[in-house]
């Protein structure tokens, strides 16, 4: 497995202005050029990291998520990471190691670790290694349901799971569930989801779930609502609900993104 990086840095003076960065009424993409040294921020209680801070809920547009990806330096790492007791999250490893704690439980997260953590947790992270420990977090204010009890925390690796194919694709089209989509208790999903070349999404996908897809892995042409747009490894792309979507895989290689969405809840009536 490959995964794709922030690229950090700056730009020369030399280097057009003119990119692919977009944001309109139904969707933004920021490409991975657009991720450099000036664009990061910083977080309390987090030690040596930096952060691209990629999607947050905006009045209007994706309400729902955030979406950072974290750099953490040697020794670097958070005994207090998440200050909203309400919120849950996803961390995916895509560089280095993570030293991973919840409730007294140690695990060291490699590329394609997968974490899911349930509001109201306890849960450190720190980076054992001298190269940084770069990795995707995504957080969610938990939606409780009388009745369904909040899921556990789990740890696991891409690796250890299966890809499903879609129906009817021959496999030119799957997902990498990390979680049972018939369990209630979870409210977001963070999926993988991969394209041999040549495959595609056929048809226009227009739902109620946000989106925020992070490329791991290859290049494509995404259909954003009504525009054609060119993505690669490192480009993020974030979807309003009902924002039309679909996708051409030209190769030469895989194409795959880590994807969120919103999933199991009646929508708000009242905000």
């Amino acid at each position: 497995m490959t995964y794709a990086v922030p690229p950090g840095g700056l730009p020369p003076q030399t280097r057009l202005t003119t990119d692919r960065a977009v944001f309109t009424e139904a969707y933004a993409v920021i490409p991975r050029g657009s991720m450099t040294d000036i664009v990061a921020s910083y977080l309390p209680h987090w030690d040596r990291t930096r952060c691209w801070i990629l999607a947050r809920p905006l009045s209007g547009f994706a309400e729902t998520f955030s979406h950072y990806v974290m750099e953490v330096g040697r020794d670097g790492g958070s005994e207090r990471p998440e200050p909203d007791p309400d919120a849950e999250g996803v961390l995916f490893v895509v560089s280095g190691r993570l030293r991973l704690v919840v409730d007294g439980h140690v695990s060291l997260l490699e590329p394609g670790g997968y974490a899911y953590l349930p509001p109201g947790i306890h849960w450190t992270a720190a980076n054992p290694l001298a190269r940084p420990a770069r990795f995707h977090w995504i957080r969610k204010a938990y939606e409780r349901v009388e009745g369904l009890d909040v899921p556990p925390s789990f740890v696991t690796n891409e690796r250890r799971v299966e890809p499903v194919p879609m129906p009817d694709t021959d496999g030119a089209w799957s997902t990498t569930r990390f979680v049972d989509i018939g369990d209630l208790r979870h409210d977001l999903h963070v999926n993988i989801v991969n394209f041999e070349p040549g495959g595609v999404i056929p048809f226009p996908e227009t739902h109620v779930m946000e989106h925020g897809l992070y490329v791991l892995e290859g290049k494509a042409v995404y259909l954003l609502n009504s525009d054609w747009v060119e993505v690669e490894a490192g480009d993020y792309m974030w979807l309003r609900a009902f924002c039309p979507q679909a996708c051409y895989a030209g190769g030469p290689g895989r194409f795959r993104y880590l994807l969120y969405k919103d999933v199991n809840r009646h929508p708000r009536l009242r905000l």
